[in-house]
């Protein structure tokens, strides 16, 4: 029988050791996988939507409320955001910063700004946003914006000649955006009256000083929104009159502001030629997460013509489509307002800001 020398014994060992590492790694790698996977579970083990129980809540009523599937898809990005942004600022609290507790006070406005905004506030009015784009998409004689000013500027425009069909589709959506920051501004207004009216029952002089300091983040952050909304509305008033210029560098109105925006900023020549690349890149994005948006709609209409008809085949594969394109538009409406959220908080460089819904 051949003896083996020691040269060979070693090389064979160090054989079996990376075998063995191989297998390891191969193990770890997907159990650490199904592990990220994992859904988040509550207090019973059941597995729900979100790792915070309110957030839950709020999913859990809009499911029984039965909101069209753009704006559930919708609401389920927003959603994403307001965890991701509170399970930071948690991680951030045990390492005893936001001693201020502005940071904290975001994000209880930032979630009044969601449940406002798809009606589950308890209020009845007409304040809540239309997260449903897809008729940005047609230009109808009828379309008003529930606006006074804004009203006469697009009448103004329709009539004026100066813009193609494809450039009209493209300022409709501009104004209907403002449209949307103009409710956004109401939310917060109102939530400040509210903040006043409790501020004045205040007997604590210590609990005074916190809800002092609570009115001042929100006055603030009124001026802010006041001031993007009169230069929103400049800008508006300046394409009206003037029309797009050729070099118009993008379309979307939420890549426009953030131009606008860097282009008011103290960036530099080489930080902004950066940004109106990643800009381009996020504007991609935005139009392939309305892409899904669209096909989404479209799958809701013909699930519903197919349950109509009975066939319990054909209705189990348009759900199966359905469920698939609503987990794809929510997927791609997180990436996207994450990125939203990213590029405002780089151009603005105030650290945590309030989502852009």
């Amino acid at each position: 029988m051949r003896s083996w020398t020691l040269c060979e014994r070693n090389m064979i060992l160090v054989i079996l050791i990376l075998l063995a590492l191989f297998v390891v790694g191969a193990m770890g790698g997907k159990y650490s996988k199904e592990l990220n996977e994992q859904k988040a579970s509550d207090k019973n083990n059941n597995q729900v939507e979100f790792r915070i129980a309110k957030l839950n809540q709020v999913w859990e009523k809009a499911i029984r409320m039965q909101l069209a599937p753009v704006r559930l898809s919708e609401l389920h990005s927003d959603l994403k955001i307001q965890e991701k942004d509170e399970l930071q600022w948690k991680k951030l609290k045990a390492e005893g910063m936001d001693e201020d507790g502005e940071r904290e006070a975001k994000l209880r406005r930032n979630f009044n700004i969601i449940l406002a905004k798809y009606g589950m506030d308890g209020k009845k009015d007409t304040r809540t946003l239309d997260s449903n784009r897809l008729k940005d998409h047609d230009v109808k004689e009828g379309d008003t914006f529930d606006d006074p000013k804004l009203d006469k500027l697009w009448n103004k425009a329709k009539t004026s000649g100066k813009f193609s069909d494809e450039e009209l589709q493209t300022l409709q959506r501009e104004f209907q955006h403002h449209k949307d920051k103009i409710n956004e501004y109401n939310i917060v207004m109102d939530t400040v009256s509210r903040t006043e009216e409790i501020h004045k029952n205040v007997i604590s002089p210590l609990e005074g000083d916190m809800k002092e300091h609570v009115l001042h983040q929100k006055h603030s952050d009124l001026k802010q929104r006041m001031r993007n909304l009169n230069q929103g509305f400049e800008r508006l008033r300046k394409i009206t009159h003037e029309g797009y210029s050729a070099d118009s560098e993008f379309k979307e109105p939420r890549v426009i502001e953030l131009w606008e925006m860097a282009k008011r900023s103290n960036l530099s020549e080489d930080e902004l030629d950066s940004l109106k690349e990643e800009l381009g890149h996020f504007e991609t994005k935005v139009e392939k997460h309305q892409h899904y948006q669209e096909q989404l709609e479209l799958s809701h209409q013909k699930l519903k013509h197919v349950e109509a008809l009975g066939d319990k085949d054909h209705i189990m594969r348009n759900k199966e489509k359905y469920n698939t394109l609503a987990e794809k538009a929510r997927e791609m409406g997180y990436k996207m307002k994450k990125h939203l959220q990213d590029l405002t908080n780089k151009i603005s460089r105030n650290g945590l800001q309030h989502n852009e819904l």
